[in-house]
C-alpha cells in the first residue's frame, strides 16, 4: 500500500468539510456525493476513492467532530485553559463549522452525536463530582446542564436570530458566553473554573 501523500490528505479534508457542510445545511439523506464531490471541487470518483460511500463519509465527519470536541474538552477543563484569550479565539475560529454539523446531527439522530452528549455528561459529572455535597445528583445535573449548552447548537439560527448576530462571530460568542456564565452560580462550576471562563471571555473582548 502506497504511502497517504500530504496532497491526498489535504483533498481528503477538503472533501470531508464540505460533506459536513451540506450534511449540516440539508441533511444526511438530501445530500448526494455529487453534490458534496461540486462543494469540494473533485470529481465523485474521488470522492468514494477516499471515502467510498456517503455513510462512511459521514462516519468520518462524526469521528472528526467528536475528536474535536474531545480536544477542546480537554484543552479547556482538564487543561485549566479556559482563561487565555488564545484558546478561546483558537475555539471561536475553528469550531463552528463543526458544532453545526454537530447540531444537525443531534436532531437527525447521529450516532455520534448521541456518543458525544453521553461523554459530555460523563465529563461534566466528574467534575461536579468534586463538589462536597454528597447529596447532589450529579448525573442529573450533568445531563440537563450539557442538554442546555448543547440546545444553543440546536437552535444557533434562532439564537442566532433574537440577539440581531451569529453566534458564531465575535460578538455571538462574547454575548452568549456571558449570559450563560450570568444564569450559572459560580459555585455550581466551581469558582475556579468559573473566574477562568469570566477571564478569558473578557480578555478576548479586550483583543477584539
Amino acid at each position: 500500500m502506497r504511502p497517504i501523500s500530504e496532497e491526498d490528505l489535504t483533498t481528503r479534508a477538503r472533501i470531508r468539510d464540505a460533506a459536513m457542510a451540506l450534511f449540516a445545511e440539508q441533511g444526511v439523506k438530501a445530500t448526494t456525493i455529487r453534490g458534496i464531490a461540486e462543494a469540494a471541487k473533485v470529481s465523485p470518483g474521488l470522492v468514494q476513492h477516499h471515502f467510498g460511500t456517503k455513510e462512511a463519509l459521514r462516519h468520518a465527519c462524526d469521528e472528526y467532530v467528536l475528536s474535536y470536541m474531545r480536544e477542546q474538552v480537554d484543552a479547556g477543563i482538564t487543561g485549566r485553559n479556559l482563561d487565555k484569550p488564545e484558546f478561546v479565539d483558537n475555539v471561536h475560529r475553528t469550531a463552528p463549522p463543526l458544532m453545526k454539523y454537530l447540531g444537525r446531527a443531534l436532531v437527525d439522530g447521529s450516532p455520534a452525536a448521541a456518543e458525544l452528549f453521553d461523554e459530555l455528561v460523563r465529563v461534566t459529572e466528574q467534575h461536579l463530582a468534586r463538589d462536597d455535597r454528597t447529596e447532589a445528583d450529579h448525573r442529573a445535573r450533568a445531563t440537563v446542564l450539557t442538554a442546555m449548552k448543547l440546545g444553543i447548537t440546536v437552535l444557533h439560527e434562532h439564537v442566532s436570530r433574537a440577539l440581531d448576530t451569529d453566534v458564531y462571530t465575535s460578538e455571538g460568542v462574547l454575548r452568549v458566553g456571558k449570559a450563560q456564565l450570568d444564569l450559572i452560580r459560580p459555585e455550581f462550576l466551581g469558582r475556579e473554573l468559573f473566574e477562568q471562563a469570566r477571564t478569558g471571555l473578557e480578555k478576548y473582548e479586550g483583543q477584539r
